[in-house]
């Protein structure tokens, strides 16, 4: 089977829900990334064969979000682009569909990304107003709640997914919120230890002709505490309820991407590879608990790969919540006869989504970008990226130190 590798590995900084990048639209960020990705391997964009980019709620942004953010990164107008939606697993399915796209022989070389700005989610009128607006009040739909954070299925937030997650694996508000409290202390910490720089590229923001740079991720609490996270009311199910604001992840903007390529461009162009992708794989499960959908996707995943669970150096596990990913950790270690505490230990090691952030099109992206950082950092031969799917899925992929 052809190998895939990946040459580079970018994203920008993390901002907050009306934050920092607010003015920045989702195709502009990812541009932002590709082009440093494009830069950091020295990567003639003429050279490649298409750009990939994944988005979640595109409503408002205009034609082509994938390509928008392909000719904004530079990219000449002979090279295709499209985007895609698999909800949360947006951004790393687009760097499974142009590994998929490498080893058919379709493609060479693909720029991968993800993208979203949640803070520019429209309100929307409902589609019967194409009819008329006959008589009585009009309300407007939020985007960003519909399309972006309910489960279509059942018709409640995704909160309440977590909810199901916590009561069918018997987890407490305590194991909660100390997951969480270590979620924002350890990224903290990486913010502070500098261990982020590699891998962010800058944004520039120009408000009211004041143009400002945001390099550092925005979300993070540096004053978060056992005792704060505590005082917090249930959010999603107020009796007997433990999923709160603060061990969620937040709604944040940012976009990633990684630059995928086969071993014949890497010899063409003079490439560096980072990391082999060994395997992905993607798996289904039912809606009401999609925070478990990694569970069936890394287990594909490791046995596509023929590896076992211990073989696997560091993993990042998309913290949706931290009920949920608690719940995807104590179910891998039931169903792979470890032990959760040492899964845990490799896990997210400069923190999650409940620190940094999720914007949902960006965070597949993201932690593949995240997790190959800190792999060449460690030295560390194999690692794992999955995040849980909105509707009932979840997405895999294994990476190799090269």
């Amino acid at each position: 089977m052809a190998k895939v590798y990946i040459v580079a590995a970018k994203r920008t900084p993390i901002g907050s829900f009306n934050g920092a990048l607010k003015s920045v639209p989702a195709p502009q960020l990812a541009a932002v990334a590709i082009k440093a990705a494009l830069e950091e391997a020295n990567v003639d964009p003429a050279n490649l064969d298409e750009v990939i980019l994944g988005n979640v709620v595109g409503a408002g942004q205009g034609m082509g979000p994938g390509r928008q953010a392909a000719i904004y990164a530079g990219v000449p107008q002979e090279v295709p682009a499209y985007s895609l939606n698999m909800v949360c697993g947006s951004g790393m399915k687009a760097a499974m569909d142009a590994a998929a796209h490498i080893k058919a022989g379709d493609a060479e070389l693909v720029v991968a990304a993800g993208a979203e700005n949640m803070s520019q989610i429209p309100f929307c009128a409902p589609a019967t107003i194409r009819d008329g607006q006959k008589m009585g009040s009009l309300s407007l739909d939020d985007l960003l709640i519909s399309d972006g954070l309910t489960d279509v299925f059942n018709k409640y937030h995704m909160g309440v997914t977590a909810e199901n997650v916590v009561a069918k694996v018997g987890l407490t508000r305590e194991q909660q919120d100390n997951f969480a409290l270590a979620s924002q202390q350890k990224a903290v910490a990486a913010i502070e230890q500098g261990k982020f720089a590699g891998e962010i590229a800058p944004v520039e923001v120009t408000v009211r002709r004041k143009t400002s740079v945001v390099d550092t991720d925005e979300y993070p609490k540096a004053d978060a505490s056992i005792e704060g996270l505590a005082k917090l009311r249930p959010a999603f199910k107020k009796e007997g309820g433990s999923v709160t604001a603060g061990n969620a992840s937040g709604i944040n903007d940012g976009a990633s991407a990684i630059i995928v390529a086969s071993e014949a461009a890497v010899e063409k162009y003079g490439l560096k590879p980072l990391a082999e992708i060994e395997s992905y794989a993607q798996a289904g499960i039912a809606p009401e608990i999609m925070g478990l959908g990694p569970v069936p996707a890394v287990i594909k995943a490791l046995d596509k790969a023929e590896l076992n669970i211990a073989d696997i150096g560091l993993f990042e596990f998309n913290e949706a919540f931290a009920g949920q990913a608690l719940g995807v950790l104590h179910e891998l270690a039931d169903e792979l006869g470890t032990q959760v505490e040492d899964l845990a230990e490799r896990s997210n090691v400069n923190g999650g989504a409940i620190a940094l952030g999720h914007p949902l099109g960006a965070s597949g992206n993201r932690i593949i970008v995240s997790l190959l950082h800190e792999m060449r950092r460690r030295g560390t031969e194999h690692g794992l990226a999955t995040l849980c799917v909105g509707g009932g899925m979840g997405t895999a992929i294994v990476l190799k130190s090269v």
